[in-house]
């Protein structure tokens, strides 16, 4: 058998009708959106199409969408822009011990320059408790910023009873939805945010564009660029025209097909869980084992070790993870695993698997097949 992805929360191949896209506007028509001639109305005229689109698939206005470089631009935007704007208001900020390291960071950076910060446990399963983000609230509360849908584990966050909550609260609240857009549903006013941040590469579009969700009406300055007049004043530099048509195309392919391909993968993933908890000693799944995204399977395990494990998998032609691919390499145990109570040794050995539209059921034989040699080699009895 020919090489098997299994790592697609790190990234996606490129669909071949975003392929053709982006060749076309790399080569054919390569304007500036903001020339006034031929070439550059015609690229106008395809990024505000591509804005439409990606408006349309979280039921937004066209206006509310600004393009970026990706997730991680989008959440400095939306953090940095609303936390500068609305300091005569207060300086809190609330988040969860999960986030991804764009979110985690951010806040972080900001508590170094006047803001608070309070970051929120969870429980075993990596979500949150929304009755302990009302109590983080305080009257200097100004943002809550916690994730839809988490990267390493797959839980699903309880958003819409904290956007109930930040809406009653009046507090301005934000979502990471890089990893949750495409899979699940991501509506905003289902949802209660007033930003949310998407990313093109999780979701079979190109590396190096995302889009900010930023409700109008939304109080928030531009601090991190300063330049042109791109993006309605939101976002300096010139349009990726190639990445935002791209990006567009992608956001429609993956709403339109939602349904029927979450109902594929969950039964593959499901399939994967059920072959390894079962068959592999001292294997056990992290994340919520209902509330989780449709492609992710996340596990850890007492007798092997991650990295001999993973090292293995691609010795045998098989990608897989073991969390956050940001922090791969790094020897500090993932933050969100050790977030969820799971022992420092323990959480040294995890197996991230995520599925994608051109992954099969054979495929997924083949690994099982392959993981219970790999393991039987492996395990160290207690």
């Amino acid at each position: 058998m020919s090489k098997i992805y299994f790592d697609h929360s790190a990234t996606t191949p490129v669909h071949p009708v975003a392929a053709i896209e982006l060749y076309r506007f790399l080569t054919d028509n390569f304007g500036n959106p903001t020339s006034i001639h031929y070439f550059g109305r015609q690229a106008r005229e395809a990024v505000e199409e591509a804005r439409e689109k990606v408006a349309l698939a979280i039921g937004a206005l066209d206006k509310e969408i600004i393009f970026t470089s990706g997730g991680t631009e989008a959440d400095n935007m939306a953090i940095h822009g609303l936390a500068y704007a609305n300091r005569h208001r207060g300086n809190h900020i609330i988040t969860s011990a999960v986030e991804h390291h764009a979110v985690l960071n951010t806040v972080k950076a900001l508590t170094r320059e006047g803001f608070t910060a309070s970051i929120l446990p969870v429980d075993r399963y990596g979500r949150i408790n929304v009755n302990d983000v009302a109590a983080a609230i305080t009257d200097k509360t100004i943002l809550i910023t916690i994730m839809h849908a988490n990267n390493e584990v797959g839980t699903i966050m309880p958003l819409m009873e904290i956007g109930r909550l930040a809406k009653e609260r009046g507090i301005y609240f934000h979502t990471d939805a890089v990893q949750s857009f495409g899979k699940i549903p991501v509506r905003v006013d289902d949802l209660g945010v007033d930003l949310l941040s998407i990313s093109g590469h999780k979701i079979y579009g190109p590396k190096g564009i995302g889009a900010l969700y930023l409700c109008q009406g939304t109080r928030w300055e531009q601090t991190l660029f300063h330049g042109g007049a791109q993006e309605q004043l939101r976002r300096a530099g010139t349009e990726n025209t190639p990445g935002i048509v791209a990006l567009g195309k992608v956001a429609e392919i993956a709403v339109n097909e939602l349904e029927q391909e979450a109902n594929r993968l969950i039964k593959l993933r499901d399939k994967l869980i059920k072959g390894i908890t079962q068959k592999i000693k001292g294997a056990y799944l992290t994340g919520h084992p209902t509330e989780r995204l449709p492609n992710h399977a996340s596990f850890c395990f007492e007798f092997m070790e991650g990295e001999s494990l993973l090292l293995n998998l691609d010795q045998r032609g098989i990608a897989a993870s073991s969390g956050a691919a940001c922090t791969a390499g790094s020897l500090e145990p993932s933050h969100v695993l050790t977030a969820m109570g799971i022992p420092f040794e323990i959480a040294h050995n995890s197996l991230r698997l995520s599925l994608g539209r051109d992954n099969t059921a054979l495929e997924v034989e083949h690994f099982l097949e392959v993981f219970s040699s790999i393991t039987g080699e492996l395990q160290v009895n207690p």
